[in-house]
């Protein structure tokens, strides 16, 4: 035990990391669960951006454009990269831009999560986005996962969130944040089976 007064270095695998993604994907409830897990602090880019901006995101969107978002964006994506101790959920559209995704890439692990369109307008529904204010939103998301995904597929962990819980996917994150941390290939199969033991046993 360290004496009275020194701080208590905690196990943790990494001490910043960024999740990206498609909206939808779980981003902001696993990337909030995943800080408490790690005892790291919890930053959204985009309530960042709508405190910088004065303004929610959609009305950035219907006063300005898209193009001027991306640059609040972005400007954001500079300023979390300067700290420590953090889990830092991005928008959709973060890993997409150059800038940002060498900036992320640079920083530290990015974790790219996954889920399919079906899940993903499902899970949009409840909170409209303004990208997705169409006709056909399921065909918009189809649209854009097309242009979007070979950039997702650039981050080097990648997670499925779909039909999961949540506490599931936080689990396997720190699993492979410690393989990422030490260098070592993750044996997705091999790591559910341990854990799907440890949960039958938890549970009896």
């Amino acid at each position: 035990m360290p004496a009275t007064g020194e701080p208590i270095e905690l196990d943790r695998p990494v001490s910043w990391v960024a999740l990206v993604g498609f909206m939808g994907t779980g981003k902001s409830r696993i990337g909030w669960e995943l800080s408490r897990a790690l005892a790291l602090h919890f930053v959204d880019t985009d309530k960042v951006i709508e405190r910088v901006a004065g303004l929610t995101i959609q009305q950035i969107f219907e006063v300005y454009d898209e193009a001027t978002f991306r640059s609040f964006e972005s400007e954001v994506v500079e300023r979390c990269v300067a700290l420590d101790q953090a889990v830092v959920s991005t928008g959709g559209g973060t890993f997409t831009r150059d800038e940002n995704r060498r900036t992320l890439l640079s920083r530290g692990p990015v974790i790219a999560l996954r889920a399919s369109p079906e899940t993903i307008l499902e899970r949009t529904r409840k909170h409209p986005r303004v990208l997705l204010q169409v006709p056909d939103p399921l065909g918009k998301i189809n649209e854009l996962l097309a242009v979007r995904k070979p950039f997702y597929d650039l981050a080097p962990i990648q997670v499925s969130t779909d039909g999961r819980l949540r506490r599931d996917v936080v689990a396997e994150i720190i699993a492979r944040l410690e393989a990422w941390r030490d260098d070592e290939p993750f044996d997705f199969d091999a790591w559910q089976w341990e854990y799907q033991r440890w949960q039958n046993s938890t549970s009896n």
